[in-house]
């Protein structure tokens, strides 16, 4: 038994391909992969807290009205309630996590 969750995501340009990792009551982790010009339109968790962990490539965060370019290894928090995305603007693919918590 391996303990790696590592997902092998592998999208084509314009695919977002998404692999939950981990879910119990009190946490959510799911994998993003984006492909080149693929996105996660803006959405919020009102009551949960949402972080990003880029693990490979370079992923526009898009939290609010704020925009930046976050490359790997990157982490970014997004609070409760407020609106988050990400965006792939190159010719690579960009993974990362997003862990959700409370689950209740």
């Amino acid at each position: 038994m391996s303990l790696d969750r590592y997902p092998d995501l592998d999208p084509d340009p314009g695919e977002v391909r998404t692999e939950e990792l981990y879910f119990s009551e009190d946490a959510l982790v799911k994998a993003f992969a984006l492909g080149p010009g693929a996105s996660v339109d803006p959405h919020e968790h009102a009551d949960q807290t949402n972080a990003f962990h880029v693990l490979a490539g370079e992923v526009v965060v898009v939290q609010g009205d704020d925009e930046e370019t976050v490359a790997a290894p990157g982490v970014v928090v997004h609070e409760r309630g407020v609106p988050h995305g990400a965006r792939n603007d190159t010719d690579d693919v960009a993974v990362f996590t997003a862990t959700m918590a409370p689950m209740g």
